[in-house]
């Protein structure tokens, strides 16, 4: 995975309901955590409305997901992981099979051995986390436990990727007061400057990894 982002491919989420949007949640957090953007991309059965209006009836369509990809001029530098919780979503396992007849890396992450997602994908994540609390939902211990891999598989390819400098987000993206607090104290930390002094560079550059780099270059 680490390797085809690296050789400017894309990581793509494939998912219906609950799964879907636990993906499209994972990726839309890159831009501002790690400032990389359309490298990981999350789609779900039924499109854009569905993530916030179920759209149950999407998720039945073996054609749809290879159609949506396709809109994004998926290929061979891509990979694409499929996301299902009982591992037989026809969305989810349509994709994948589209996937496989045309040479793109597949993936999965499911709550149960065995499944027909898991024997399309060339990595599959299978996660038993046992009966819900609520018989026939999978947006409790499944849901729980997909975000947690979710989370696990693009932070730690960010880190790989060099967006990481120790264990601080030296990338993101500086979109409010907050954010602007947080980047302030990373510096001050990371160059072991006082507070003023890395806010002006902050302010100045806009940018965590910039202030770093002309701080060591050009400021001190």
């Amino acid at each position: 995975m680490f390797e085809i982002l690296k050789k400017d491919g894309r990581l793509f989420y494939i998912g219906s309901g609950t799964s879907g949007r636990l993906g499209i949640l994972d990726a839309s957090e890159c831009l501002p955590t790690f400032g990389i953007e359309n490298k990981i991309i999350g789609l779900i059965a039924g499109g854009d409305i569905a993530i916030r209006k179920s759209q149950e009836h999407a998720e039945d369509s073996m054609t749809n997901a290879w159609k949506d990809l396709l809109g994004y001029n998926l290929d061979q530098n891509d990979m694409v992981v499929g996301i299902s919780a009982s591992g037989s979503t026809p969305y989810v396992l349509g994709g994948l099979i589209d996937c496989k007849k045309n040479g793109i890396t597949t993936g999965c992450i499911t709550c149960n051995k065995g499944t027909k997602i898991s024997q399309y994908s060339d990595f599959p994540i299978e996660v038993i986390v046992g009966p819900e609390y609520i018989s026939g939902s999978s947006r409790m211990k499944a849901g729980t436990a997909q975000k947690m891999i979710l989370n696990m598989i693009s932070s730690t390819v960010m880190i790989k990727l060099g967006r990481i400098l120790d264990n601080k987000m030296i990338d993101m993206k500086l979109s409010n007061n907050k954010l602007y607090d947080r980047a302030i104290r990373i510096v001050e930390t990371i160059l072991s400057i006082d507070k003023d002094s890395a806010k002006d560079l902050i302010y100045k550059y806009k940018n965590i990894r910039l202030a770093i780099k002309n701080y060591k270059s050009n400021d001190k």
